[in-house]
């Protein structure tokens, strides 16, 4: 299982004397503030608000057992592999303090220990966007019955390269949005090259000073729209916001990927394993780990071999959740030397113990519906950006860029 390891969560609560002085508003609405909101508020994903204590409150036992089993906040790499930007889970202590809170009544003390109400850009996570780019209509979803992806061409117009550092993709209408992806092609090429994407638990990408993704002059969009229904009609109209670099780049993001060559699960098969690697044809850095399956997925890990002969682990996600599917951006930055070979591996459960198996006698192969299979390790690597046309990944096992989601 090449060390993938699973690990039972532990609390130790406080002292009696000292939860029974911890308030909502000192102690619980700050932890609230830093790990829950983001999605926890009117128009995100969560099913509940968490920005007062009028909206905790009815949710105690359920934030209890969620905060409890690592539900939530919801974070899904194993802690000894590698550090990220974006980790959503509690700081020592913090579980404790919300277990031990919910255990003393949940009192919800002098509103003013509150802190200052943290303030949220309407309709984007995103701080608002230089440019927005939408489908030129809406698309009408209908109650039942399976849809093709759809593939909706946007020019930009722009009559000059634009640098991107942050970029968010809003679908519509999420309950029926099972991912959009939008690559960008420049006049004259004959490949897309991936912009920016949203899927289940994914949050907008956001690179450091300094790096950013090119977007060239004349640039033509395309979003590809995978819609699943839901048996209720829904009307989507999905959009892309840009924020610009505001300083020089001097690295350029590119995204690329690892796949397999082949995937074919067996019926009934809780332990199918599938195998990705590629070659890194110049020296880059990796930026950012984004594991991609559908819900026989188990876990993934990736590892990169130097030409050294030594392994490191990179990203290892021994429990994976289809709902949750974020990039992992590095603390640091991971230097990758010429010739260093990246490899994925991952596990697939096709038993009827995967209580979300749509059929485990079925042979599960690779394919755009959620009933089909996909094994996708997304990479953001950074590159100087004069020699960014050299190519990053000289030997992937990639399928054709429109099988990928």
């Amino acid at each position: 299982m090449l060390g993938l390891r699973l690990y039972a969560p532990t609390l130790l609560l406080l002292s009696p004397a000292f939860a029974s002085t911890l308030t909502f508003h000192k102690d619980i609405e700050p932890i609230f503030q830093a790990h829950c909101q983001s999605c926890h508020r009117p128009g995100e994903v969560a099913p509940m608000p968490l920005l007062k204590y009028q909206d905790a409150r009815p949710w105690a036992k359920a934030i209890r057992a969620a905060v409890i089993t690592g539900k939530m906040p919801p974070w899904s790499p194993d802690p000894h592999y590698g550090k990220f930007l974006n980790d959503l889970s509690l700081a020592p202590g913090e579980k404790e303090k919300i277990v031990s809170w919910i255990d003393a009544g949940a009192p919800e003390g002098k509103p003013s220990d509150a802190p200052a109400p943290r303030q949220f850009p309407e309709g984007w996570n995103i701080p608002q966007p230089d440019v927005v780019f939408e489908l030129p209509e809406a698309y009408d979803v209908p109650a039942s019955g399976t849809i093709d992806y759809k593939y909706i061409r946007v020019p930009t117009n722009f009559t000059e390269d634009k640098w991107v550092q942050i970029a968010e993709v809003r679908p519509g209408a999420p309950s029926v949005v099972h991912h959009a992806i939008v690559v960008m092609r420049a006049p004259g090429s004959r490949r897309d090259e991936y912009l920016a994407g949203y899927a289940p638990g994914m949050t907008p990408q956001i690179w450091k000073p300094g790096e950013a993704r090119l977007v060239k002059a004349g640039s033509v969009l395309e979003f590809q729209m995978h819609y699943a229904t839901n048996g209720t009609p829904a009307r989507d109209r999905t959009r892309i916001g840009l924020i610009f670099a505001k300083e020089p780049v001097a690295e350029q993001i590119i995204g690329t990927q690892l796949t397999p060559q082949s995937l074919n699960i067996p019926p009934g098969d809780a332990n199918y394993r599938v195998d990705a690697s590629g070659m890194m044809g110049q020296e880059v850095k990796l930026v950012a780990i984004r594991a991609h399956m559908h819900v026989r997925g188990k876990s993934m890990e990736v590892r990169a071999v130097y030409p050294t002969g030594e392994t490191e682990i990179l990203l290892n996600v021994p429990k994976y959740d289809f709902n949750w599917q974020p990039y992992y951006y590095l603390e640091t930055p991971k230097v990758l030397p010429k010739g260093t070979r990246l490899e994925a591996t991952s596990y697939f459960d096709n038993s009827p113990n995967n209580r979300f198996n749509p059929d485990p006698t079925a042979t599960v192969t690779w394919g755009p519906q959620s009933w089909d299979e996909m094994m996708i390790s997304w990479l953001d690597i950074a590159v100087d950006r004069t020699h960014a046309a050299a190519p990053a990944l000289a030997t992937p096992a990639t399928p054709p860029a429109r099988e990928h989601e």
